[in-house]
């Protein structure tokens, strides 16, 4: 599926895709190309916000015994049904011990949290309901009628058993995961490999921070902002690269990068301008053209393609708040395919705090501030940047709305779909 309403230089009379048909051609064409992820083994501690490709099943039932809940005394509940109310400590059931047996009806065994229940007993009673006297335990009346066989037991099997799959596949591995996983008995699991990102600036107007700047010189600032970008979203191994505003150089270091890496990240390069080789360097080394120009603003001149084995090429616009928009609606969504993740990448729903303008025949994409209301719904503020130059306009947003396009203003209290930067945590909210 490649999109050819648009290209440099031509004139054309078709619209651009909008961004979620674009975002459709781009993971058709890298499906089409058939790269899909070999899982690699890694230790269950160390695979935090990888993508698990292979589920995880129990390795055993869980809770592996009866559990005991809550300190207290292992007792009969028949006992307690024919009228005992003092019992004798016979034995301790410690957690990561076995549990001593019950006795005779009279006896009790002091229980821990997370110990084996001992046999014979189905009741704890917590220690909060009972007064001690040496080795004596004695409860009231109303603790023991309240009591029940299972009270305060966690059953064995209760929450899955030997064989159950306890994790589907695929999913990224969070905290709750990987302890899940851990508990199963998996020591390693079959993961996505990092996806090998090469960050690429361009023009030879940049300069690093820490070097001395002439007067035409501005910072290198985009593919920072990239990188972290991608580190923060997680299942990448990220390197950086400044080329000049070169053809004949751009085209023989993209080449070679293409060898290397899954995946190439532009920025700047990919407009109409007398410099702005990336579109020819990149047909150059074979990268097949998926589309370029979104319906859209900012971030209008988007370049996609693939490259000869496959590779997902992304040539973003160069002006920094056009570069972060690419990255969140584009790039992020397109490396969670490559990943093997197949749900699609949806931006959370917010609601508008403050009307906002829209674009007769474009998206618009618009920063926003988002806070939680008192409801715990999260409203978004919007920013607007004097332009797509602004960077410091993005200092305190968290992600960008996405305006359909029309000829009157969107109002405040309109739900929209809010793309995150990778990263920002929202005060009152889970990131």
């Amino acid at each position: 599926m490649e999109w050819t309403g648009y290209h440099p230089g031509l004139m054309s009379t078709a619209l651009p895709p909008s961004p979620s048909e674009a975002l459709a051609l781009v993971q058709a064409a890298l499906r089409a190309a058939g790269r899909t992820p070999v899982p690699e083994a890694v230790d269950t501690r160390l695979a935090g916000n990888r993508v698990l490709l292979r589920g995880i099943t129990a390795d055993r039932d869980q809770p592996p015994f009866d559990r005991v809940m809550m300190d207290g005394i292992a007792v009969s509940a028949a006992a307690l049904l024919a009228g005992q109310r003092r019992f004798r400590r016979t034995g301790v059931a410690a957690a990561g011990h076995p549990a001593p047996p019950l006795g005779a009806a009279d006896t009790a065994v002091e229980a821990m949290t997370g110990a084996m229940l001992p046999a014979g007993a189905d009741v704890i009673v917590p220690v909060e309901e009972l007064v001690q006297d040496g080795d004596h335990f004695t409860l009231g009346d109303d603790a023991a009628r309240s009591a029940s066989a299972g009270q305060n037991i966690h059953p064995q099997g209760s929450d899955c058993r030997a064989g159950d799959a306890v994790l589907a596949a695929p999913r990224r591995l969070g905290a709750v995961d990987i302890a899940i996983a851990a508990g199963a008995g998996a020591a390693t699991l079959q993961v996505a490999p990092l996806a090998r990102v090469a960050v690429i600036s361009t023009g030879d107007e940049l300069v690093e921070a820490g070097v001395a700047a002439a007067p035409w010189q501005v910072r290198r600032s985009n593919a920072h902002a990239i990188a972290t970008a991608l580190r923060a979203a997680g299942g990448v191994d990220v390197t950086d690269h400044h080329l000049p505003d070169d053809l004949p150089t751009l085209q023989a270091a993209l080449t070679a990068l293409l060898r290397d890496h899954d995946v190439l990240v532009l920025s700047g390069g990919v407009s109409k301008g007398r410099f702005d080789h990336v579109p020819a360097a990149l047909a150059a080394a074979k990268v097949r053209q998926v589309l370029h120009r979104v319906a859209q603003r900012p971030g209008q001149p988007l370049w996609c393609g693939v490259g000869p084995q496959g590779q997902a090429v992304f040539g973003l616009p160069g002006n920094p708040v056009s570069t972060l928009v690419c990255v969140v609606r584009y790039v992020l969504p397109a490396l969670r395919a490559l990943e093997g993740l197949t749900a699609p990448a949806a931006g959370i729903p917010v609601r508008l705090a403050g009307e906002v303008r829209a674009l007769p025949k474009a998206t618009r994409f618009v920063p926003v501030r988002l806070a939680v209301d008192a409801g715990g719904l999260l409203q978004a503020q919007p920013e607007q940047p004097s332009n797509s130059g602004d960077f410091l306009a993005l200092a305190d947003t968290h992600g960008v709305v996405e305006v359909p396009p029309g000829a009157m203003p969107v109002p405040a209290g309109t739900v929209l779909p809010c793309w995150r930067w990778p990263g920002t945590d929202v005060a009152g909210s889970a990131t």
